[in-house]
């Protein structure tokens, strides 16, 4: 019986864990080396991500730097970052690659917070669609006679919970990253 809500809760866990890794590739303006996990780099003929042939980091709020493990590749990774297309133009001085991060305008900040709510929007349907799912499991069961009728609606009361609880969750997240992206 209570497999049902624990089924909802991980189903509904994974749609914020996805949720959550969208949310780092959005762009605030301020470097972060998850803006590079897209990139991928041409390594003795195998795409591996940028992660795996060079260390990342961050000296500073507006610049990624990024130190190769063999300095052939600081040019396929000033080319790898430019055809990712994420809007970044990386430099080097041929020892390592710094990429600034540019201020946004206010008009391309209006444009993520649009995207920022298609996205949280989308998650917030993927839950909706999970408590629907598991609420056709449970009216299969009352029909199987394997849960009583109380037992059922009681399962779905607490499916609706969870599915208010993760909403909220969304919601706060959202929230969050709308004031990290407005704010200069």
């Amino acid at each position: 019986m209570a497999d049902f809500v624990a089924q909802c809760k991980s189903e509904m866990q994974k749609r914020i864990d996805g949720f959550d890794k969208d949310l780092t590739r959005i762009r605030t303006g301020r470097a972060s080396i998850s803006l590079l996990d897209s990139v991928r780099v041409d390594y003795y003929g195998t795409l591996s991500p940028l992660s795996q042939v060079a260390t990342l980091s961050t000296p500073d709020a507006r610049t990624i730097l990024i130190s190769p493990f063999e300095k052939k590749l600081i040019q396929e990774i000033e080319r790898s970052i430019m055809k990712a297309d994420l809007g970044l133009q990386p430099n080097s001085d041929g020892v390592v690659v710094r990429v600034p991060i540019p201020q946004l305008t206010e008009e391309r900040r209006k444009d993520i917070v649009k995207q920022l709510k298609k996205m949280g929007e989308e998650a917030k349907v993927g839950i909706r669609h999970i408590r629907r799912d598991i609420n056709e499991e449970v009216k299969k069961a009352e029909k199987a006679k394997t849960i009583t009728e109380d037992e059922g609606k009681r399962l779905q009361d607490d499916i609706q919970k969870q599915t208010d609880n993760f909403i909220k969750v969304l919601d706060d997240r959202m929230a969050k990253k709308e004031k990290e992206v407005m704010t200069l």
